[in-house]
Parts: C-alpha cells; sequence; structure tokens
C-alpha cells in the first residue's frame, strides 16, 4: 500500500516531520510517500493562503507519476479536501477531519490546540462542514505562528501544552487534538501535562486511510463528489513569465 501525505506548505523540513510521524503510524507494508507542494506559502495562515494551497496540493497529487492507494492531506482547517475527491478515485482524507473524528472515540467532548488565532476560524468552519463541530468543547489558539514550532522547541511545547491544560480545566474537554501538522511529535509532552488522550491528526489520517485502503472502499462519486465535467480550462497552468 501507497499513500501521499502532503504537506499544505512548502516548508520541507515541516513536510519531513510530517512524513516521519505518518511513517511512524504506518503499518509494515505501508509506504509512507510525503509531499512537497512546488509554489505556495511556506506557512499556511489564512483563508488566501489555504486556497492557494489548497490549488497547489490538488497540482501535486495529480503530477505524482506513480500510482497510489490513499491520499492524507496534511494540513490543519485547510481548503482543498472536497476537489481532492472529486479528482481521485481513492480514498482522501484530512487531518483536521481525521483527529476529530478519532476523538470522539475517546471522550465526549474534545478540544483542538492550534497555532495563531487567526486560524481558529478556519478550522471551526472545517469542522462544521464535516459535521463534527457538536461535540467540540473550544479551538484554542497557542500564539505560535507555524514556523515558530521549529525555531525554539521548548517555547513551543510549552504554549500548547498550557493551551491543551486550560481546555481539559475551563473547557471540560476530555481529548486533545493537535491543530497543526507541524505539532507532529508532541502528543507525549501533552498527555504528560494534562492527563488525557491526545490525537494527532497525521497519524490518526494515515491509520484511517489505511483502514479504507483494506475495507476496498472509497469516495462515493454518485453526486458531491463526482469526477469533475470534461470542459475547456483557460491559461492552466498559468506560464511563467
Amino acid at each position: 500500500m501507497r499513500i501521499l501525505v502532503v504537506n499544505v506548505n512548502t516548508t520541507q523540513s515541516i513536510t519531513d516531520a510530517i512524513g516521519k510521524q505518518a511513517a511512524g503510524a504506518a503499518s509494515p507494508g505501508t509506504e509512507i510517500v510525503p509531499l512537497t507542494p512546488s509554489f505556495g506559502a511556506e506557512s499556511v495562515e489564512g483563508n488566501y493562503e489555504s486556497y492557494l494551497a489548497a490549488v497547489a496540493v490538488m497540482e501535486t497529487v495529480r503530477a505524482h507519476p506513480e500510482p497510489f492507494d490513499a491520499v492524507v492531506q496534511a494540513g490543519y482547517g485547510e481548503h482543498g479536501r472536497e476537489g481532492l475527491q472529486e479528482l481521485l478515485d481513492v480514498p482522501v482524507v484530512d487531518i483536521t477531519e481525521a483527529a476529530a473524528s478519532t476523538a470522539q472515540f475517546l471522550g465526549r467532548r474534545y478540544s483542538v490546540v492550534t497555532t495563531l488565532d487567526r486560524t481558529v476560524p478556519l478550522i471551526e468552519e472545517r469542522l462544521e462542514v464535516a459535521g463534527l463541530s457538536a461535540r467540540c468543547a473550544s479551538v484554542r489558539a497557542s500564539g505560535l505562528a507555524v514556523l515558530d514550532l521549529e525555531r525554539d522547541e521548548q517555547a513551543a511545547v510549552d504554549a500548547i501544552t498550557e493551551q491543551a491544560a486550560r481546555a481539559v480545566e475551563d473547557d471540560r474537554a476530555e481529548v486533545i487534538c493537535l491543530g497543526c501538522g507541524g505539532m507532529a511529535g508532541l502528543a507525549e509532552r501533552v498527555v504528560e501535562r494534562t492527563g488525557v488522550p491526545v490525537v494527532d491528526g497525521v497519524a490518526a489520517a494515515v491509520t484511517i486511510a489505511e483502514s479504507l485502503v483494506r475495507l476496498g472502499l472509497s469516495t462515493s462519486k454518485v453526486r458531491t463528489y463526482a469526477r469533475p465535467r470534461p470542459k475547456r480550462i483557460v491559461n492552466w497552468p498559468p506560464k511563467a513569465g
């Protein structure tokens, strides 16, 4: 089984971290292929960058030369999953939905701890669209930019664990979801601080993707995610210069 795990930003070190987390969650015999888009922002922290990332991820997957069995979109609260589902005949799993759906097996209410406050509405909207918001206790911002997660690991751990603890104590969350692909590998530290289950979206998405492939299931094509109708697309891809 081969699973493409696609970073939504263009920072290779984040792709590497996501790929490592995905490989650690994968079963023996599953090949993880981490991909970085060829264009887009170095980090995705708003609607403009998210829509740009959606196009970049779709084009990156479309251009992949080898066969694959599933795709994981490794951006938290980002756009584009629906477009991938239209384009592909294999399962597509988004880490936002994978984390939240997994959390609901583990406790009555879950909270998401993410990066900047401006990303909170995007995550809330994606959870609502996916029908996963009813049991969300809160979406909390750590105040860190995506790239800050790499620049100062201890500061990142402190900020994320603090917000996770407040989610448990103040919001009555029983499960924590790590709300950024760049937070891969921090689950143990949050468990130590809070004592509750912590769900990493990348690991959850890989596990779900494997299960769908083994069950022989993929996206329904009869209506919402039917393949795009054949038509002329003007000036795409754009020519350099």
